[in-house]
């Protein structure tokens, strides 16, 4: 969450950034969260006078019981401003949990190098990599060459669980495991420390990455419980270091990655989207989390970007780097870039990752802070998150760029390792 102090010295600037967005117009959530933080700092400020004069007055009792003299009067005047005292940090404690309601609801605030736009349709592509593809016969969407294959079985996961979920089946199996190994050993050789971290996390994780309170209705809620299932690993690495202070005794920062399931109940778009390993409800994705120092966040941003298509590159993918613009930079998003790979079924550029500086958003919510030393005060740090990439579209962006006119796809040479030396997936034999 944003920083109450900071929005109440630079009101009309978060309010310009923020309507930026084009989302929503905020303007009356500050005011009335900077109405309730001048209310509590008036609050804490009589309460000090108070509890100053209490500290005095405890000072002069003694004093006067040894002189003799009656103190019932300063006794009950104590008592007094005790209730007083007690009173205002209790009302204090309230005004604290409505600002945080409050905030728990504002989005970021976009960096200054991201442009102002108002959609998708606004981002401006940074760079691409490789040429699309030509085929010489005409080529299948990845669901179509699953089901030939054998590989992919929607019906089946549609019986057993419902719509946008799938079995893979023998080879399909296979592939969607290698990749997930590729993935995890390419970012371990980076310098990232694997965690596989559980897949069910609680409400204070989902509020500490900004999933909650916002986006509930788009989460799986396990009933009778305050538990979710993970959305991404971002929110139970993220929160690994939660209610945390980091010792940093150099500038390099805390690298994760992690493979988990991943569950969301968002409505997605209709059309192709709803076919095929696109937009499923539950999907497998290799996340990277950094920790990085507030001067160097921005540097550590273009690493992770660059890590992230680390992997796409050794997959031999065409895809390109797009910058958010305002218009469509995520909830608690600063600055994100998103990676997209060509994707012949759609005839255009698909995201399979989103690289993201959250800046001290989520750090702030989690309570995760930094020293360089024990001397220091804590300080929120930088948090950075991005897919490295998604299993299932990436998988999906295999079989229709090494899809065959016979049928049959090729295993990208840095895969087959993972596969016992396998080159060609077939049609399975049942």
């Amino acid at each position: 969450m944003l920083d109450i102090k900071f929005i109440k010295d630079n009101t009309d600037f978060v309010k310009t950034r923020l309507n930026e967005r084009n989302s929503k117009n905020f303007d009356s959530e500050i005011n009335r969260a900077v109405e309730l933080y001048t209310k509590r700092n008036e609050l804490i400020y009589n309460a000090e006078q108070m509890k100053a004069k209490q500290n005095q007055v405890s000072k002069e009792i003694p004093a006067l019981k040894k002189e003799g003299k009656d103190t019932s009067d300063l006794l009950n005047q104590m008592k007094e401003i005790a209730d007083k005292i007690k009173e205002a940090d209790i009302i204090i404690k309230e005004i604290d949990g409505k600002i945080d309601n409050i905030l728990y609801g504002i989005p970021n605030l976009p960096h200054k190098s991201v442009p102002v736009g108002k959609d998708d349709k606004e981002n401006p592509v940074v760079r691409i990599i490789g040429e699309p593809r030509k085929f010489d016969f005409a080529p299948l969407p990845h669901w179509e060459i699953g089901e030939k294959l054998g590989i992919l079985d929607p019906e089946n996961a549609a019986k057993v669980t419902g719509a946008r979920f799938h079995f893979y089946i023998g080879d399909g199996a296979r592939l969607e495991r290698a990749v997930i190994n590729y993935f995890l050993d390419t970012h371990a050789k980076s310098g990232y420390t694997e965690i596989l971290p559980p897949f069910i996390v609680n409400r204070n994780s989902m509020i500490g990455t900004g999933q909650l309170p916002k986006f509930e209705e788009d989460a799986f809620k396990l009933s009778g419980t305050d538990y979710f299932l993970a959305p991404t690993a971002e929110v139970p690495v993220t929160n690994y270091h939660a209610n945390e202070i980091l010792m940093f005794e150099n500038a390099e920062p805390i690298k994760y990655c992690a493979y988990t399931a991943c569950f969301r109940s968002e409505a997605g778009s209709a059309g192709r989207d709803t076919r095929g390993l696109v937009r499923q409800h539950q999907f497998n994705k290799v996340e990277l989390v950094k920790f990085a120092l507030p001067e160097n966040s921005y540097e550590e941003h273009e690493k992770l970007t660059a890590d992230a298509e680390k992997v796409l590159q050794g997959l031999g993918f065409a895809y390109r780097v797009s910058l958010l613009c305002t218009g469509d930079v995520g909830f608690g998003s600063a600055k994100t870039y998103d990676l997209e790979v060509y994707m012949p079924s759609y005839e255009r550029y698909v995201e399979i990752s989103s690289c993201s500086n959250y800046e001290d958003f989520q750090a702030r919510r989690a309570n995760i802070r930094y020293k360089r030393n024990q001397k220091d005060k804590a300080q929120f740090i930088h948090t950075l998150n991005g897919s490295g990439v998604a299993v299932g579209r990436t998988t999906a962006c295999i079989l229709e760029n090494y899809q065959n006119a016979d049928g049959t796809v090729t295993i990208p040479e840095v895969l087959r390792p993972y596969m016992g030396g396998q080159t060609l997936i077939e049609k399975r034999k049942k």
